[in-house]
């Protein structure tokens, strides 16, 4: 066994617990598992960084992969809040119903330009506003909004043009020279 590895182990054996505690008080049992691996994972990637003792570094360590995970649902439900706003989707009470909206959703937004989309999720899902936003994208922030209105506006177009029949809007199927 090499060095690296050994020292690794070493770690690992005398700081999982431990880790995995800090985890779980931070973010719950379940979430606990998955940081306690991502934290280890990045100790491999930097052994070289790895200090005497280990335990706050790794500490440490955990405590960006939580924030990382939060940060992320957060931009997660932040889109979803932002979709939801866009197309008016009042609270649905069936799930079915949500699943079709959202599978429409995710239709007409791949619908969409690259341009509209970009300007659609660095709104929502990155959670700037048209300063920061205009500033990535290389225009003012006027003009941003302008985009974004406009990207709003096609993506309900596309919601429309990409809705599943219902059965009062059923395609017409002619059979044998008579409609149906």
């Amino acid at each position: 066994m090499s060095d690296d590895a050994a020292r690794f182990t070493a770690a690992y054996d005398a700081c999982r617990q431990r880790v995995w505690a800090y985890a779980a008080s931070r973010a719950g049992r379940q979430a606990a598992d998955e940081v306690v691996s991502e934290t280890f994972t990045v100790a491999w990637r930097r052994i070289g960084d790895l200090p005497e003792p280990p335990l706050p570094w790794l500490l440490g360590v955990a405590r960006n992969v939580l924030r990382d995970t939060t940060r992320a649902e957060y931009r997660r439900a932040a889109f979803h809040a932002e979709l939801r706003h866009w197309t008016g989707d009042a609270t649905a009470q069936d799930v079915a119903e949500q699943v079709t909206d959202r599978i429409a959703l995710l239709r007409a937004l791949g619908a969409l330009s690259e341009d509209d989309r970009e300007v659609l999720l660095l709104s929502a899902w990155q959670g700037l506003g048209p300063r920061e936003a205009a500033q990535v994208l290389g225009c003012s922030a006027a003009a941003f909004r302008v985009r974004l209105h406009r990207a709003r506006r096609r993506l309900l177009r596309a919601q429309d043009r990409t809705a599943a029949p219902t059965s009062t809007d059923r395609p017409r199927v002619h059979i044998a020279g008579r409609e149906a």
